[in-house]
């Protein structure tokens, strides 16, 4: 069965943000088109998603060291364990976002980190890092008031272009951007340009 994660980074819900708006749209769009997938939601700002801290590192050490770990050092190890087996094992992403002082909210880097585990997501060999990834897909739902997929300001876009690089980095063949902006810009053209932007996702949703 087609495991999809569902992977949002918003405090608020789809009745208060766009980002989560457009993507709900997506989602339910996409559930309707494929009811035999298995959806998974994982709402970064309600899960228990793990920074790598002195807890982290010192228990990885004990693991190759064949030390016990504290209480504190295996519950983050082992969920961070989780969050990485969850990841590598899904077929398809969505990542919806915001667009915060020029990337995303730091819930999602945490995510990233969780999953980027060298044997799992990518190896090293001489050549270099080479991706494990291939036969995934992911799609980055993103908000923004202002216009920065394009244009002069596109240049300090480093949300998007961040998930983009690391999907690379994981050999994830296919990536695409669904972008909501201008809503700050032009206040009185803000609700067409949420429409707009769901119209748009129930399109994607069709082939994704």
């Amino acid at each position: 069965m087609t495991k999809v994660l569902y992977i949002t980074a918003h405090p608020h819900d789809d009745k208060a943000s766009y980002s989560m708006a457009v993507g709900k749209e997506f989602i339910d769009q996409y559930k309707e088109v494929n009811p035999s997938h298995n959806v998974v939601h994982i709402d970064l700002y309600r899960e228990d998603i793990p920074q790598i801290d002195a807890d982290v590192f010192s228990g990885w050490g004990k693991l190759q060291s064949g030390d016990e770990l504290s209480a504190g050092e295996k519950k983050k190890v082992e969920r961070l364990n989780e969050l990485c087996e969850e990841f590598i094992n899904a077929d398809k992403y969505i990542f919806v976002t915001p667009f915060w002082n020029f990337s995303f909210p730091p819930v999602m880097k945490a995510y990233i980190d969780s999953v980027a585990v060298a044997g799992k997501a990518f190896k090293y060999t001489a050549e270099g890092p080479v991706g494990l990834l291939t036969d995934k897909k992911a799609l980055h739902i993103q908000a923004s008031g202002g216009i920065y997929s394009e244009g002069p300001a596109a240049q300090m876009e480093m949300g998007h272009r961040y998930l983009g690089t690391i999907m690379q980095f994981f050999g994830v063949p296919s990536f695409e951007g669904l972008f909501v902006e201008g809503h700050a810009l032009n206040p009185d053209k803000a609700e067409e340009i949420k429409e707009d932007a769901k119209g748009r996702a129930r399109d994607l949703a069709q082939t994704f």
